[in-house]
């Protein structure tokens, strides 16, 4: 019997980070050398390393001010101007994550075809404004944080299907081996060269149609 809805992940699953990163926001260069053009490109990559170390070793969500003046010591502004700052801290003009190029398509038809789906995410609190920018709005269900069980049933009871019939898809293994053992349909996707899963898994969200249609993994 085929899956009669899919509970999707959101990052590195659905979307992905414009510019290829997540952290500092894409247009960090373009921001700072409008203020500091005399700051090299090459000391960029650097100085996110040293950012990088302050989300790592933040036990909760690192403050954002405090990470943009990390990197930007590390390029040498040590007193940066307060218009820098603000305007790190400003909403980009252009959404930080943008859909992989397969998606809107996959969505549509599996639409199409009546299969029932819901975003199963744990991130930022901003994330249904974000997916109504990208085209995705109607996908979106929001939780608390996965592997709590509450996490998947949010999913699965938004569309009114029970845990069987629904396929949880996402790039952590752990957490789609989680979705197993609760009764859900799994399969990891992973993108990445070498990346190797201990459950199920698709390389592409086109592998996910066959999938859904045989209900199996």
């Amino acid at each position: 019997m085929r899956f009669q809805g899919v509970l999707f992940d959101s990052g590195d699953t659905l979307i992905r980070p414009r510019g290829g990163r997540w952290n500092p926001r894409y247009d960090f260069e373009q921001i700072v050398l409008r203020h500091l053009p005399e700051i090299p490109a090459e000391a960029f990559p650097e100085a996110f390393l040293a950012g990088q170390r302050v989300l790592e070793a933040a036990s909760v969500t690192a403050n954002r001010t405090d990470y943009h003046r990390t990197i930007l010591r590390a390029l040498g502004a040590h007193h940066p101007p307060a218009t820098l700052l603000e305007q790190l801290e400003e909403p980009a003009t252009e959404p930080p994550v943008e859909p992989f190029p397969e998606a809107p398509g996959v969505l549509e038809q599996l639409r199409a075809q009546g299969v029932r789906m819901a975003v199963v995410s744990d991130n930022w609190p901003t994330l249904e404004d974000l997916y109504r920018r990208l085209g995705l709005r109607e996908w979106a269900v929001l939780g608390c944080n996965k592997p709590d069980p509450r996490m998947y049933h949010a999913g699965s009871d938004g569309l009114g299907l029970p845990p069987g019939d629904c396929l949880f898809v996402d790039d952590d293994p752990e957490l789609v081996a989680a979705a197993i053992a609760l009764g859900y349909g799994g399969v990891t996707i992973a993108r990445g060269p070498g990346q190797h899963s201990s459950v199920p898994s698709i390389t592409s969200l086109e592998a996910l149609i066959p999938v859904i249609h045989d209900g199996t993994q």
